[in-house]
């Protein structure tokens, strides 16, 4: 009889241990979850800036084109000759 107490003792200390351990891997799985959602928030935050930044070098882009049509119109042209 004693030897099956013992072998339900040994058990659920085990069972205990490993259930600790678990705690411990969730806890930490919780965290990196946490790291990951703000990481995914900025990451979204740069693609929204990325996108801003692309419109408003396109709009240089045109600007800088306008402006070479323009001063190409005032120049004289050399091929004339």
């Amino acid at each position: 009889m004693w030897i099956w107490i013992a072998v339900v003792v040994v058990a659920l200390i085990i069972l205990l241990a490993v259930g600790v351990r678990l705690a411990g891997r969730l806890d930490g799985l919780g965290r990196a979850a946490l790291r990951l959602r703000k990481r995914q928030a900025e990451a979204a935050k740069l693609q929204e800036s990325a996108a801003e930044l692309q419109v408003t070098v396109l709009a240089v882009q045109q600007r800088a084109e306008l402006a070479q049509e323009h001063i190409a119109a005032l120049s004289p042209s050399r091929d004339k000759g």
